[in-house]
């Protein structure tokens, strides 16, 4: 397989701009490609790289293509409606690095394969500052073959990459771990409302939070890795008291009124596991709480 030196890329917009950026930077000959013009003209003036008036000249004769584009909807109808496609040769590496659902990205993969087209997943997560800098975390899928063609260029974008897997698999775990960054988020600011209309000081709650539950005691860091990977289990707190702290935090709200749903899903969650596992258990052991039902160990 031919080393990628000749890049078309689809989408050069607030993400994909500094991106390709980046790769004209560093000694690629990227061709752009942008139902938006205006967007089109920014690129080649701002980074000098080529543009492409039709689709199909961001795919004919390129070693690669990449999508930076709203979902994996988009990719597909621009590889086989818009017939991109079509331009690709045999041999040619498809790499989307939008955030797109891993079923459609696998799908898409079978259909590409059947024209000798490769197909890695290859989302980013950092956003645009991070892009500016090539300091982006990339998340890859893909057989390992095709990942290790599309190194370089990778390399040319983030500060580190992950291989994750199948394809699929980096699409995957981009939208587990928006997931985990979604549920915090809403989690930190349900538990400091319901604080502040208790009368606590918001930055009081701030510093409290920061050394109770950020940093060293990140749940990954404290409990995680080293009590759940381990099967040490061995944080000396019940699963019963965890259980009964976030009944009382549920109740508290109630008291006062604030909104606390969350809470109250996370309470029936403790709850149902001290019932099916045993409230004694360490905390940690809530883990198989979430194996069992699913089927799998996480070691």
């Amino acid at each position: 397989m031919n080393a990628i030196r000749k890049i078309g890329f689809i989408g050069v917009g607030n993400m994909g701009n500094p991106m390709t950026g980046q790769l004209v930077k560093k000694g690629f000959d990227v061709t752009a490609y942008d139902v938006n013009e205006a967007a089109l003209h920014e690129f080649a003036a701002e980074h000098g790289g080529k543009t492409a008036a039709m689709l199909a000249d961001a795919g004919r004769g390129m070693d690669a293509v990449v999508f930076m584009v709203p979902s994996d909807k988009v990719v597909r109808e621009v590889l086989f409606h818009d017939k991109l496609a079509d331009a690709l040769e045999k041999g040619a590496l498809a790499i989307d690095m939008s955030s797109s659902d891993p079923r459609g990205t696998v799908a898409i993969g079978k259909e590409l394969a059947g024209r000798g087209i490769g197909y890695v997943d290859a989302p980013v997560m950092g956003g645009v500052i991070f892009a500016k800098d090539a300091t982006l975390d990339i998340m890859v899928g893909g057989e390992a073959a095709l990942v290790e063609r599309a190194m370089p260029l990778f390399s040319a974008l983030g500060r580190r990459v992950y291989k994750c897997g199948p394809l699929g698999s980096g699409h995957a775990l981009k939208s587990l771990t928006n997931y985990i960054n979604a549920c915090t988020l809403i989690n930190v600011i349900e538990a400091m409302t319901i604080g502040k209309k208790f009368g606590i000081d918001t930055q009081v709650m701030v510093d409290a939070i920061t050394a109770m539950c950020a940093t060293r005691n990140h749940p990954l860091q404290k409990k995680i890795v080293p009590q759940v990977l381990t099967r040490k289990y061995g944080t000396g707190m019940a699963m019963q008291f965890i259980a009964k702290d976030v009944k009382i935090a549920v109740e508290t709200a109630h008291s006062i009124g604030a909104a606390v749903p969350l809470g109250e899903k996370t309470a029936e969650l403790w709850a149902a596991a001290c019932e099916k596992l045993g409230g004694g258990l360490d905390q940690t052991e809530i883990v198989r709480y979430w194996e069992e039902s699913s089927g799998v160990r996480l070691t």
